[in-house]
């Protein structure tokens, strides 16, 4: 049996206008939105896609909030982990960038309001 992963699932959709979301479907998308749900984790999202170049250093990110380093890598790991997040080791430092498809994935899921 295949199993997709929340980012394919949420990628396969039709927007929620169109059509109800089976049981199945909306199990698997639930982890993308709670992963979004936390303020801190909205506020990382938004500060790396709109970083310059659409990705960010950890090191970039410490001085937005008043958390500790630990924290904010906690926040980043729930956010990569749920498919939002891409993220490559550079050196000592690891750099993070919104997921495409997972983000266009939820815009187009929540997005349309027309049947």
């Amino acid at each position: 049996m295949l199993t997709l992963t929340p980012v394919q699932t949420v990628a396969c959709c039709p927007p929620l206008s169109r059509e109800p979301l089976s049981h199945e479907a909306s199990e698997r998308i639930a982890p993308l939105l709670k992963a979004l749900a936390d303020p801190v984790r909205l506020r990382l999202m938004s500060l790396i896609a709109s970083h310059e170049g659409g990705e960010a250093c950890v090191c970039d990110l410490n001085d937005a909030f008043a958390l500790s380093q630990p924290t904010i890598s906690h926040h980043l790991k729930v956010l990569h982990d749920a498919g939002l997040l891409d993220r490559e080791k550079r050196g000592v430092w690891v750099y993070y960038r919104a997921s495409g498809e997972a983000l266009a994935g939820l815009g187009t899921l929540i997005g349309s309001t027309a049947p």
